[in-house]
């Protein structure tokens, strides 16, 4: 796989707590440089980056991040705040306990209430899979593929592991099985190119991952 194609597919991202506006602006001159998908970047930082973009390179943000147990008010209220600042994609945390407690309708019924006040913009859905079995992943992707979101995405890159090889391949498999049209995002530990390519072969739409941009400036892939 082409580089470019590769980077065409990566949400260039930087969620570090301590992130400051030269690091975020800097983040937004390799997007345009190599041409992501998008940046990601706290909710804070939204209106600034998309004011700096001038719509160069789509905005992404993070919703109910990153533990996902804020409630649906809250986390419609974020996604509503972020769209109004010039975001273009929305990625929000599923409540991991409801998934845990088996209160699917009312998992649905969020991600759907947030993709409303996402105003027409992109909305992914984390479910967090390193803290699920593989009969939850199974569920979790059957409750996202039923909702108006558009992507499922591994992780926040925030808990004990980001994603796996085969978590993609059990989204892939139960999405198939579904014919749904929700796309897959992979986030978390993305650290080389053989790695997003393999992620993008199994049936990854999405990156999520800073790393793939840093190692392209410094090798000089490009």
């Amino acid at each position: 796989m082409e580089i470019r194609d590769i980077l065409a597919k990566v949400d260039h991202t930087l969620l570090s707590p301590t992130a400051t506006w030269e690091e975020i602006k800097a983040l937004c001159d390799d997007a345009v440089l190599y041409k992501t998908a998008s940046v990601c970047v706290p909710p804070s930082y939204v209106k600034q980056c998309a004011d700096y973009l001038h719509h160069r390179v789509p905005v992404c943000t993070v919703i109910g991040f990153p533990n996902g147990y804020n409630t649906t008010f809250v986390k419609c209220d974020e996604a509503r705040s972020a769209v109004l600042d010039g975001a273009d994609e929305i990625d929000m945390v599923i409540n991991l306990g409801w998934l845990k407690d088996g209160k699917y309708d009312e998992i649905l019924a969020e991600i759907n209430e947030v993709k409303a006040h996402c105003c027409g913009k992109v909305l992914k859905v984390i479910v967090e899979t390193c803290e699920l079995t593989d009969e939850e992943i199974v569920k979790i992707t059957r409750i996202v593929s039923e909702s108006n979101a558009e992507f499922i995405k591994t992780s926040t890159g925030f808990s004990k592991a980001g994603a796996t090889f085969h978590d993609v391949e059990l989204f892939k498999k139960t999405l198939d099985e579904m014919k749904s049209s929700t796309r897959i995002k992979a986030a978390g530990g993305i650290s080389s190119i053989e790695d997003a390519e393999k992620f993008l072969a199994l049936g990854a739409d999405r990156l999520g991952t800073s790393r793939i941009v840093k190692i392209v400036k410094s090798e000089g892939l490009l």
